[in-house]
C-alpha cells in the first residue's frame, strides 16, 4: 500500500515511466539482497554446522582471549563455518566482553548462537567430588588431590582464611579456629579454574544453606553457639551410626558437660594420635591435648570432623533418657551405670 501511494506520488511529480521502472529495479534488487542477507545471516548464526554430530570437542578458553582468538579456534576444530560470523554475531549483540575462560565441551551440532550463549554463562566442564560424612580437613585435602582438582597444601592453606564477612554463620567461630566442622558432605561440582578456592566455598555455602533459619533459632534459644553445636555434631559422626542414637548420644553428652563429668571419649583421642581405634590405650589418653576429652572436660576445642545433617540435628535435638554411658560396636549399646557401661564393655568389646 505504501509503495502504490508512493509510485503515485512518483508519477503525479512528472517522473518518467523510465524512471520509476528503474526505482522498482532498484527496490526489487534491494529488497531482494536484503532478504538474501537475513537467510545467510540466519544459516550461519542458527544453523549448525552438522546437525547429526554425535563427537564432541574439547576446548580450554584461555584468560585473555578475544572474540577473534575464540572464533579462529573453533573454526580450525571445525566447529563453526566461518570465524568473521562468530565475530559479527559476538559484535552486533554486545557480547564480545562477555565471553568467560574456561574449559568447554562442543559439538558441531551446535550453532554459533548455542556457543556464544554456554561462552557467555561459562558453562565450562566440571569436576564432580563427593566429600564423605566424617572426614576431616586433611581427609579432604587428601581426596581434592587425588582428583587433580587441587593440592593438599593449598587446601589446608585456605582452611585457615577468615571467612566469615562472606558467611556469617562463621561469626561465633574462635579467630584461631580453622574450618574443621564445616566442609559439609556432599556432592560437588567444581570447575578446573575454580580448584580448590571454589571447592572450600561450595562446602560452605552448603553448610550454610542446611543450617536453616529455623535450626538458627533453635540453637540461639538453647543459648549455644553454633560453633559448640558444629563441635558436638563432629563427637557424634564419629561415634554414632543412626540419627536416633546420635540424640540419645548427644542427650548424654550435653548432659555431662551439664555436671563438668568427663565427655571421654576416643573419638577426641585418635582426632589427636591420627588412630582410629574403637577402644584407646591407656598411654593415648594421657595425651595433654585440648582435644583430648579424657583430659579436659566439657568440649574439646574444636571440631574432629566435617558432620552430615543427621549428626548436626542430633546436637541440636538431644533425646533425654536415664543414660550416662554408651559404646559401639557397629551397634550403640547405652547404660544407665558405670557397672552396666563396664558389663557392656565386657560383652560387646572384650575387655
Amino acid at each position: 500500500m505504501f509503495l502504490y501511494r508512493w509510485f503515485n506520488n512518483l508519477r503525479n511529480k512528472n517522473f518518467s515511466q523510465i524512471q520509476v521502472n528503474t526505482l522498482k529495479k532498484i527496490i526489487i534488487i534491494t529488497t531482494g539482497a536484503l532478504l538474501l542477507l537475513v537467510c545467510v545471516l540466519y544459516f550461519e548464526i542458527y544453523i549448525p554446522l552438522n546437525p547429526d554430530s554425535h563427537e564432541t570437542v574439547t576446548i580450554t578458553v584461555q584468560k585473555g582471549w578475544g572474540d577473534d582468538d575464540i572464533a579462529n579456534e573453533l573454526q580450525k576444530l571445525g566447529l563453526i563455518r566461518s570465524h568473521n560470523f562468530f565475530e559479527l554475531y559476538v559484535i552486533t549483540t554486545l557480547k564480545h566482553n562477555s565471553l568467560q575462560a574456561g574449559k568447554y565441551n562442543f559439538s558441531a551440532k551446535m550453532s554459533i548462537y548455542e556457543i556464544v550463549g554456554k561462552l557467555v554463562r561459562g558453562d565450562v566442564l566440571k569436576d564432580r567430588f563427593v566429600i564423605l560424612e566424617g572426614w576431616d580437613e586433611a581427609d579432604i585435602g587428601t581426596y581434592l588431590e587425588s582428583r587433580d582438582i587441587c593440592k593438599k597444601d593449598d587446601f589446608l592453606s585456605l582452611v585457615k582464611n577468615d571467612y566469615s564477612d562472606k558467611f556469617d554463620f562463621l561469626a561465633d567461630k574462635p579467630k584461631d579456629a580453622d574450618l574443621e566442622g564445616y566442609l559439609f558432605p556432599d556432592t560437588y561440582e567444581v570447575s578446573e579454574e575454580g580448584g580448590c578456592k571454589d571447592a572450600l566455598e561450595a562446602m560452605l555455602a552448603n553448610f550454610g544453606k542446611k543450617l536453616t533459619p529455623e535450626l538458627r533459632t533453635e540453637i540461639e534459644s538453647q543459648k549455644k553457639s553454633i560453633f559448640d553445636i558444629v563441635i558436638m555434631a563432629s563427637l557424634l559422626e564419629k561415634e554414632v551410626r543412626t540419627l536416633e542414637d546420635k540424640k540419645i548420644a548427644s542427650g548424654i553428652l550435653w548432659k555431662r558437660i551439664s555436671i563438668e563429668m568427663p565427655l571421654q571419649l576416643d573419638a577426641t583421642v585418635n582426632y589427636v594420635t591420627g588412630k582410629s581405634d574403637p577402644s584407646v590405650l591407656l598411654k593415648d589418653a594421657k595425651i595433654d591435648s585440648p582435644y583430648n576429652t579424657y583430659m579436659y572436660k566439657g568440649l574439646p576445642k574444636g571440631p574432629i570432623s566435617n558432620p552430615g545433617i543427621d549428626s548436626i540435628m542430633g546436637a541440636i535435638y538431644p533425646t533425654e533418657t536415664k543414660y550416662w554411658f554408651y559404646l559401639s560396636d557397629g551397634t550403640t549399646h547405652f547404660s544407665a551405670t558405670l557397672k552396666e557401661h563396664n558389663a557392656n564393655k565386657a560383652k560387646y568389646l572384650g575387655s
